[in-house]
């Protein structure tokens, strides 16, 4: 038969295009749509058309691929069957045999005919099914009459009529706005409802897309989505659209639903888009947002709003809470006078007096507010005109509206007098640019009321300023320079008053810190803590304080510091201050502790030439100490008891410091609080120190930026020290017998290290100096001697011997001929003394380095002078 290939043809399989192009086949230009194949998922896959022939002798002569698959028998069983036989039920082969008789006597014939599957294709259990068949008579080559069977199951197609009315009854019926999109995102079908709304027939719009609809902006954005679903079959829910309907200037809101559509096969043909109007809906909710906003910053002010007692942080509160949750840009405004102390500036009354703007806050970038007239930075004093509406504010004490200024990024403006105890103390300002929602009556109440909250909080942080700032004045005035040197060391210090928000915000505490300089390039570091809080305090603090410089240079040892601060401390909190401490030491188990000021200490000496540091702790922190490359740790100095209890010796605990080692001494402020334990917060202290080798500026903000959650009331003095030894090239050490000879080498060896430290303009006042000192050690003194030349900032010579005897300088009568030693000492050097040690005492001088012109006494008129 020329009609049908001898097997089936390859238009029935699924997969007929790409065959067709695989075996080079010729496929009909892409434009020519009458001969081109069909794509898998086309109508015939879904109905499952099955084909075959009938040849003269009634069996079948060809079986297609989708008889195959319909029926599940393969070609090479059909082929040679009577489908009559294989297929009707023996009840109804004789009608079977008639038609079959009539359709090869040329007749067409078009019905459903119910059939059972043969037994080998169903597993044996030969189950029944009901196809439509079109049967359509034909010839064979040789002229014979035969037939050609095209099949359908018609549960397949009774399947699709219910699947179309129950599509056209979703699609027709349904109270949404309905769309079906095409893959070229234009509108296939609208349902009658998205008619009504937009206007026209369904059928109007057929071919728009969403261009036609929707503001450019939101019609790309809904654009992009769109093509997102069709490539990735992701499915949208709720996604909000905004635009307008024709004939309404009112902006409408959609809720729109959109997935992607598959054929029966699964192929993508379109998008679905079920549109809700959600613009009632939304109205409602923006209301009850909006009370429920209110409420809630109302909450906010009353936790946020004045929690510090410090002025401009409290307005700055105030804008945090209402930017941008209830405008998009705030000032505060507050009377200059005010802020300066003054109770009744001039001009309060009628709003003319001169105002300081003390914060600002803008949700909007480069939105300079000036609310009305030029643009005011903060910190800057003015004053409004007098028929402004911000003046009248002031004058009534009633929030104003602010007209907006045609142009401006602003359209609705409120001007709130801030009122506490019936007295005006300022101006807030709230604005909201083009684009929000103008204030309304509630907002305006509701702004009148956060303002009259922030300004009792501003008159109470005006009250403690002032009370405050007197308390720190004399605090500081005890403090050292902000920028203290050492030799041998890289200094950083920090100190920092405890929060405004303590129970007693006026009272200052008592710690300290403070880095001495010492004879022989050293240096003493002290950190304490006087317990207590208050101006008593802080007085207890200066007085400890002047005793230790004091008794540092005295250059005793760092215990015996500690004692002697033991007994000062004991007479601090009695009549008679220092003298009660006398009386105090003299009976320490009859002294009253209740009259005693107790504090904490921590002195150490370091020694910049052997690097080693000699620590004494009074009850105080445990220094801190890292070297490099290693974790930091805390030194164990034994604590010992606080300043003013007494009855206890102190420990000294001796510990070289390799060089670039970091120390930190600190006080209790720092690491303890109400909410953070005294432990967790000394672990968080020495985690902090994690990167030693930054600049110690930095090492000193980093720690306590890493540490600011621990800081309480209490104040944080915290002093860190970067080991920078002296080079072993700046120190000449040289020891010396004790004999006649021993003179003229002492000089020989000054002079010559100078000479190599290009100080030959100290020469010769350093020999002269060196040979006096080394007379006096093997006059009065014993043991070998030993003479050490020190360069750092400034030249120290020192000479060491073994007795313990310290010179004494005296003035010499005209006859005398000798005794004029130490004089000549004094006179030629910046400074000198004498120093006890383990092994007997240690006498120097000190000379300042040349710049050029020396400054310097010549020896041999100071050596006249004395005569």
């Amino acid at each position: 038969m020329s009609e049908i290939p001898a097997k089936a043809t390859e238009s029935e399989d699924p997969s007929d295009g790409a065959r067709s192009q695989a075996a080079g086949e010729a496929v009909a230009p892409e434009g020519d749509a009458m001969w081109q194949s069909s794509p898998p998922g086309s109508i015939y896959d879904y109905i499952k058309v099955a084909s075959f022939s009938i040849g003269p002798d009634g069996l079948v002569d060809q079986w297609s691929l989708r008889a195959e698959q319909v029926f599940g028998i393969p070609a090479e069983r059909a082929v040679g069957m009577d489908p009559i036989e294989a297929f009707i039920d023996p009840d109804r082969r004789e009608v079977g045999q008639r038609k079959m008789a009539e359709i090869l006597d040329g007749r067409e014939w078009t019905g459903v005919v119910p059939f059972r599957l043969p037994d080998a294709a169903d597993g044996g259990r030969g189950s029944e099914g009901l196809a439509e068949v079109y049967v359509m008579p034909t010839r064979t080559e040789d002229g014979e009459k035969a037939a050609v069977c095209i099949v359908v199951d018609v549960r397949t197609l009774r399947s699709i009529e219910t699947d179309l009315a129950a599509s056209q009854s979703i699609f027709g019926q349904s109270p949404f706005g309905f769309l079906l999109i095409d893959l070229d995102l234009q509108v296939r079908r609208a349902n009658q409802r998205f008619a009504t709304v937009f206007g026209g027939t369904p059928d109007d719009h057929r071919g728009k897309g969403v261009h036609d609809y929707l503001p450019r902006p939101e019609a790309e954005r809904v654009t992009a989505t769109l093509r997102r679903v069709l490539d990735t079959g992701d499915s949208i829910t709720d996604m909000h659209v905004t635009g307008f309907v024709p004939g309404s200037e009112e902006r409408r809101h959609w809720s729109v639903n959109l997935y992607r559509v598959h054929s029966g096969s699964g192929r993508p043909i379109g998008i679905a888009w079920l549109a809700i109007d959600i613009t009632a809906r939304r109205q409602a909710a923006r209301e009850a947002a909006a009370a429920r906003r209110n409420l809630a910053l109302l909450n906010e002010a009353g936790a946020r709003i004045g929690n510090s007692l410090d002025l401009e942080t409290t307005a700055r509160e105030l804008l945090d809470v209402v930017v941008p949750g209830f405008c998009d840009l705030a000032t505060v405004d507050l009377y200059q006078g005010l802020l300066a102390g003054d109770e009744t500036p001039p001009g309060l009354a009628d709003g003319s007096a001169e105002l300081r703007r003390v914060a600002f806050a803008s949700a909007v970038s480069d939105a300079p507010f000036a609310g009305s007239g030029p643009p005011i930075a903060v910190g800057a004093v003015h004053h409004y005109p007098f028929n402004s509406p911000c003046a009248d504010a002031l004058r009534t004490a009633r929030s104003q509206y602010i007209p907006a200024e045609e142009g401006g990024l602003v359209q609705s403006t409120l001007a709130v007098p801030m009122v506490a105890h019936d007295t005006v103390v300022g101006l807030a300002q709230f604005a909201r640019t083009k684009g929000s929602e103008p204030f309304g009556d509630r907002d305006r109440e509701l702004a009148v009321e956060l303002a009259a909250r922030a300004a009792v909080c501003i008159d109470n942080a005006r009250l403690y300023r002032r009370e405050h700032e007197r308390a720190l004045m004399l605090q500081r005035s005890l403090l050292p320079p902000d920028d203290p040197i050492a030799s041998g060391l890289d200094i950083a210090c920090r100190y920092r008053p405890g929060n405004a928000s303590s129970d007693r915000p006026s009272e200052v505490g008592g710690d300290w810190f403070d880095v001495i300089e010492l004879p022989g390039h050293r240096t003493a570091l002290v950190v304490g803590d006087v317990m207590g809080r208050g101006l008593r305090a802080a007085v207890a603090m200066g007085e400890l304080r002047s005793a230790v410089r004091t008794l540092a240079l005295l250059d005793l040892e760092p215990a015996e510091v500690l004692s002697a601060l033991d007994e000062i401390a004991r007479g601090l909190g009695a009549p008679g201050g220092v003298q009660q401490a006398t009386r105090a030491a003299r009976r320490p188990r009859e002294a009253d502790l209740s009259e005693v000021y107790l504090a904490t200490c921590v002195y150490a000496v370091y020694d910049s030439v052997t690097r080693r540091c000699t620590f004494a702790n009074a009850g105080h922190l445990p220094p801190v100490l890292v070297e490099p490359g290693e974790a930091a740790l805390m030194l164990d100095v034994p604590p010992g008891m606080p300043l003013g209890v007494g009855g206890e010796p102190f420990e000294e605990v001796e510990v070289e410091l390799p060089e670039g080692a970091l120390l930190a001494l600190y006080t209790d402020g720092l690491v303890e609080s109400r909410d953070h334990p005294l432990d967790e917060g000394l672990q968080a202290f020495v985690g902090a120190l994690t990167d030693p080798a930054r600049p110690l500026e930095d090492v000193c903000d980093h720690v306590l930026n890493t540490l600011d959650t621990h800081h309480g009331e209490d104040d944080i003095a915290l002093l860190m020290a970067r080991v920078q030894g002296l080079p072993a090239e700046s120190v000449g050490d040289w020891t010396l017998p004790r004999e006649p000879r021993s003179v003229g080498r002492a000089r020989e060896y000054a002079r010559g290290q100078l000479l190599s430290w290009d100080l030959e303009p100290l020469a010769d006042t350093t020999e002269l100096l060196v040979s006096e000192l080394v007379t006096n050690a093997l006059r009065y003194g014993e043991g070998e001697i030993r003479l050490r030349l020190l360069l750092d900032r400034t030249l120290v010579c020192e000479v060491w011997d073994s007795g313990l005897v310290q010179p004494r300088r005296r003035r010499a009568r005209d006859t005398d001929e000798g005794g004029r030693g130490l004089q000549l000492v004094g006179l030629l050097s910046a400074a000198w003394g004498s120093r006890r040690t383990p092994r007997g005492k240690t006498v120097w001088f000190e000379l300042p380095l040349p710049d050029g012109e020396t400054g310097l006494t010549d020896p041999a008129e100071a050596l006249l002078s004395l005569f």
